[in-house]
């Protein structure tokens, strides 16, 4: 890798956490220059503005993001077990997150809704790919006769990845993981009650 391209991906890392805990529209180009250790014509010779600084590390998290849920049901044998993996990515959402600051994705969703349209649409995409992962797994489960053919798949897809990032998002304003254990739990109940 060149020099370059390393400068361009040390901020890109940085941007994204920054961006993760302080939000696009709280930080600043000086913010960037603090965390990355490089000036302003540094940061400039690998990007025209924050903008896309912004679109760059909302899709570096992104990969991180499907590199932790990838681990995740890569050694889980049944649908359940890959959806509670998923969940379990999150487990110390408090303390330990993927990234830091908690769920790029949620916070992105949030700040993005009125004010950045295409981070907005960045951010549709990685939702709807979401569940289309989350999808997947459920169909092979009905495929395999895990669960009841009957089953909506888009709709439980849906309610699954609703409640890991409510429990994400209470969880990190009570500073209390225990709100995703209990989206954690209750999936795995509502699961369980579609098994054949």
């Amino acid at each position: 890798m060149r020099k370059g391209e390393i400068t361009r991906l040390h901020i890109i890392m940085k941007s994204a956490e920054l961006f993760n805990e302080k939000g696009y529209a709280g930080s600043t180009i000086q913010d960037i220059m603090a965390a990355t250790g490089l000036t302003k014509g540094g940061i400039y010779r690998s990007f025209a503005n924050k903008d896309e600084i912004a679109l760059e590390a909302f899709a570096y998290a992104g990969q991180v993001l499907w590199e932790h849920f990838a681990s995740a049901v890569e050694g889980a044998s049944t649908a359940t077990d890959k959806v509670i993996a998923m969940c379990d990515v999150y487990s110390d959402t408090v303390h330990n997150p993927p990234i830091k600051g908690g769920c790029p994705f949620l916070n992105t969703a949030i700040e993005s809704d009125h004010s950045y349209p295409i981070l907005r649409d960045r951010a549709v995409g990685a939702y709807e790919q979401m569940l289309a992962f989350i999808q997947g797994i459920l169909q092979k489960g009905v495929a395999d006769a895990e669960y009841r053919a009957d089953i909506d798949t888009e709709s439980l897809a849906s309610f699954i990845f609703s409640s890991i990032e409510g429990g994400i998002m209470a969880s990190r304003l009570t500073r209390d993981n225990k709100h995703v254990k209990y989206a954690r739990t209750n999936i795995e109940h509502l699961l369980n009650s579609f098994k054949m």
